[in-house]
């Protein structure tokens, strides 16, 4: 049993290592380095911190090298880069960073917290003044200082992920006026296109300018009489967004050049590669955290997923490991969340470009149910997606956008996809109800039931980005809501009989066509179908319905034609 545990980086999963390392054994000596200035902040904060939401910069402080000491007896070294490995020899060399003097520690257990460092964009202009990224509250002051001092009023923010989109948030409830440039035509990735489409509006509606399908070409100094107090960014298609403060949200690299050059064996996405004790190619050394390459729960690939609920689970898994408790790692999903002014967007799972990439059969469901029972004041719309295996019922992802209840509908499908529930499975989970909370049949329900109805056959679905293929000379497309609801947008071509009038109507339907059927979320027009499947007509419900197609059209308009309305357009 190890007796000696140094741990490479602190954080997440180094200082969850540390603190189980520490409650497993008493008497090992457990030694943290961290190049930095702080071993455990809470990196998850620090745009809410920029943005003024966290008031207190010590309320991002989660733990101090004393109290680390005075609590679990832990012998926090700061400022102490760890710059190689001597595995034959079980050592580390150390660099003291005030002083640059070098020492040497020995191990009987090494833990890799090395994490990831941002990308920067190679690009002309790139190293001018007032352009940063953010993953350290040093960065943060930096960007906080620059700000103050310059007096920004605008500023960039390069990259639609997570942390682009959280800084892009705060930075426009600070006041500055912000847009966002992202080279795909949609931000946040993780998410399937039509899900996205709802925050690329709800982004817009708040004042923040997207640049969609649109990359970075360089960064210039201002020309005369454009007002950028740090560069005006260039993009692709020769916009020039004049900027005081730029913000590099490009996504992150694993830190695995220390691993590398100690001859540990990386994976093919880069980062360190481990076996399901997080053990690395040598049985001594271990890694956890974003320098690791992960399995994909869902799709079984090698992927990186940055994120710290998995980095801390990892840090105990390898503690627990290095002191004889045999523990595995089952992968991760990457459950993620983000809140986007009024909306929070919620995922889990696969969504489908993983899917197809993966070779993984799949289909897909849409509702939009409310967040919380109608009758009850308060209820909140919600876009639900739940993407599953039509052979075997099993959940394989799962998306969620709305400003209510989209967290609790995401933390329940993580829960059921980790236990590899079916759709059936999860048509019969018993959730909490009362009227402020959620609904007799609660979206998770919902879900679950109509996925049933797909692999069973009682419908065939039709997703929105099918429906601009069908040849409207052999599919008529059937609009089943009410005229009120239909006067407020329409699939062009499409034809009107409300559900109420429909079975009075049916020879109005030519038998020759097939028919899809759609109303506002998809509950109505399953009904038509089940209507027109019983009465000879071939029928399918299109998933969503209006609602889903409607915001993925004004998604795919916008990215393609690269323009930002404005609130009022």
């Amino acid at each position: 049993m190890a007796t000696r545990v140094l741990i490479v980086g602190g954080v997440a999963g180094g200082m969850s290592a540390a603190a189980r390392a520490r409650r497993l054994s008493e008497g090992a000596e457990i030694v943290i380095f961290e190049r930095g200035p702080h071993v455990s902040f809470a990196n998850c904060g620090l745009p809410y911190y920029l943005g003024g939401e966290i008031t207190e910069r010590e309320k991002l402080l989660v733990q101090t090298s004393e109290r680390l000491k005075a609590v679990h007896n832990l012998d926090v070294r700061t400022r102490a880069e760890v710059v190689a490995i001597d595995r034959t020899a079980k050592r580390i060399e150390v660099r003291d960073r005030a002083t640059g003097m070098t020492y040497f520690e020995r191990y009987d257990a090494l833990v890799l917290s090395t994490g990831a460092a941002p990308l920067v964009p190679r690009v002309p202009g790139v190293e001018r003044a007032g352009h940063f990224a953010l993953r350290s509250l040093e960065d943060t002051d930096a960007i906080e200082t620059w700000v103050r001092a310059r007096g920004a009023e605008t500023a960039v923010v390069i990259g639609g992920g997570f942390i682009g989109i959280e800084v892009a948030e705060q930075l426009k409830r600070r006041g500055l006026q912000v847009s966002v440039v992202e080279r795909n035509p949609q931000v946040l990735k993780p998410f399937d296109p039509e899900m996205a489409a709802h925050l690329h509006t709800e982004l817009r509606a708040r004042g923040v300018a997207l640049h969609l399908n649109n990359g970075l070409a360089r960064f210039d100094a201002p020309a005369e009489g454009e007002d950028a107090r740090a560069s005006v960014v260039v993009l692709d298609d020769g916009t020039r967004l004049p900027a005081d403060v730029v913000i590099l949200g490009l996504g992150v690299r694993p830190e695995s050049k220390l691993a590398r050059d100690a001859g540990l064996t990386l994976g093919p996405t880069g980062g360190i590669k481990v076996d399901a004790h997080l053990r690395t190619s040598d049985p001594d050394v271990y890694a956890v955290g974003d320098a690791v390459e992960v399995t994909h729960a869902v799709t079984g690939h090698p992927a990186l997923i940055a994120l710290g609920g998995p980095a801390n689970r990892q840090g105990r898994t390898a503690a627990d490991n290095i002191f004889g408790i045999e523990t595995t790692y089952p992968g991760t999903l990457g459950t993620a969340i983000v809140r986007v002014f009024e909306l929070t967007a919620a995922v889990t799972g696969a969504n489908e470009a993983l899917l197809t990439a993966a070779g993984v059969p799949f289909e897909a469901v849409h509702l939009h149910p409310n967040s919380h029972a109608g009758y009850y004041p308060g209820a909140k719309p919600l876009a639900l997606k739940v993407l599953f295996s039509p052979a075997t019922g099993k959940l394989l992802g799962a998306q969620a956008v709305g400003a209510d209840g989209a967290d609790k509908r995401i933390d329940v499908l993580a829960t059921a996809l980790r236990a590899g529930m079916t759709v059936d499975e999860v048509a019969e989970l018993e959730l909490c109800y009362a009227p402020p909370f959620g609904s007799a049949k609660d979206p998770v329900n919902l879900a679950g039931m109509a996925a049933q109805n797909v692999r069973a056959g009682r419908v065939a679905v039709i997703q929105w980005d099918d429906v601009a293929k069908l040849d409207r000379s052999r599919v008529m497309i059937l609009d089943v809501r009410e005229a009120k609801e239909r006067a407020g947008g329409a699939i062009p071509g499409s034809v009107h009989i409300p559900l109420g009038e429909l079975r009075a109507r049916l020879n109005e339907l030519p038998r020759d066509m097939e028919i899809v059927a759609h109303c506002a979320s998809g509950q109505r027009s399953y009904s038509a179908c089940r209507v027109l499947m019983q009465n000879g007509f071939r029928c399918r419900n299109l998933a969503g319905s209006y609602k889903t197609w409607q915001a993925a059209q004004a998604g795919l308009r916008a990215s393609r034609a690269n323009q930002t309305p404005t609130p009022e357009a």
